[in-house]
């Protein structure tokens, strides 16, 4: 199965901005992406309307991406109702640029962890369905999907698993719900990255990659054979994107604690890895 290949916008800046998407998006296109990841960081930072003529100008597709940073966390009730706004707005942009999904870690802010004891994970959990239920719907309305995203131990207590993800989100899946996995939190949590993707089934929504060590797609100790077989198993057929981030900005970098260069440059992090995903889907669709 050949599937459209993406790249975040993370790769090379953050915030993102208008006349950052049009470079991007020129460099993406010429390595092989057809479609851009668009983090929507600060309501305002770029246009959507305006990437989605840009987008379509070049033939190319987008997929929305939300963060958690500060001020976001849909436990903490002093945040809860501009977590939603947000997380409405996200949508907003989403059916402005034609994104069928907005992904990310929708629970907490990223970087907030914390011990729980049985009886408090269970009240966390009903907090988040309570919360997420009201824009679940708002979305679902517009045609959109949030995939929520489970992250690392290091970046989250709530949702570490695929199993975690199935469980705390029963109520709300394929209601406006569904997941987004990352190979690289993938590779941390999963005793099976692979058994993950299948145990997520038709509720994977959203595929993100990454070498192991948040570099290059191909040249990491993944093995990438088995993640592509449980991709044709559970049948996924949307896009592959890579997401991975440059250490030159002041929130996405803290977060994602990239404190090193993952590659020669930006420009080859996202070079190699389309140049893998491409011959590797060649192959296997040979």
């Amino acid at each position: 199965m050949q599937r459209e290949l993406g790249v975040n916008t993370w790769v090379w800046t953050s915030p993102l901005d208008d006349d950052g998407l049009e470079a991007i998006a020129r460099k993406a296109q010429g390595f092989g992406y057809q479609l851009l990841e668009l983090p929507v960081e600060r309501p305002g930072d770029w246009d959507p309307a305006l990437a989605r003529e840009r987008l379509d100008a070049r033939g190319m597709g987008a997929r929305v991406v939300g963060a958690m940073g500060e001020g976001r966390d849909l436990l903490d009730s002093a945040t809860v109702a501009a977590t939603q706004d947000y997380l409405r707005h996200c949508v907003d942009v989403a059916e402005t640029v034609g994104s069928p999904t907005v992904a990310g870690p929708f629970t907490a802010r990223t970087g907030r962890v914390w011990r729980m004891d049985p009886a408090e994970r269970a009240r966390a959990i009903a907090a988040l369905r309570e919360a997420l239920a009201p824009v679940a719907g708002y979305a679902a309305e517009r045609g959109i999907l949030l995939a929520i995203e489970p992250l690392n131990r290091y970046e989250t207590s709530l949702i570490n698993t695929v199993a975690q993800a199935l469980d705390a989100l029963e109520p709300l899946l394929g209601q406006g719900v569904g997941l987004a996995l990352d190979s690289y939190h993938l590779n941390i949590e999963e005793r099976s990255p692979a058994e993950a993707i299948r145990l997520a089934g038709p509720h994977c929504r959203v595929v993100q990659v990454c070498g192991n060590d948040r570099g290059p797609v191909g040249v990491d100790h993944t093995d990438w054979e088995s993640f592509f077989d449980a991709l044709d198993d559970i049948c996924y057929a949307g896009a592959l994107t890579l997401e991975s981030f440059t250490g030159n900005n002041d929130t996405i970098a803290t977060a994602a604690s990239i404190w090193r260069p993952l590659a020669d440059s930006q420009d080859d992090l996202a070079r190699i890895s389309a140049e893998f995903l491409i011959d590797l889907q060649d192959r296997r669709s040979s």
